[in-house]
């Protein structure tokens, strides 16, 4: 067992050294894609539910 998590942790190195990381400058334009979609995401869903309560309000009274 103790062989094994050996082996894991030497092959999981291994695999690391593979990896191709962003520059900086890449990881600051992926983190304000980020943000700009979520916040996107976040009015249209406002909208939505703001349209929503409005219409049920109609509906109700």
């Amino acid at each position: 067992m103790f062989k094994k998590l050996i082996n894991y942790f030497k092959n999981s190195k291994m695999e690391l050294k593979k990896v191709v990381w962003p520059t900086k400058k890449e990881a600051l334009n992926y983190t304000w894609l980020v943000i700009g979609i979520s916040l996107g995401i976040a009015l249209f869903l406002g909208i939505l539910d703001f349209l929503f309560m409005n219409v049920l309000q109609l509906v109700i009274s």
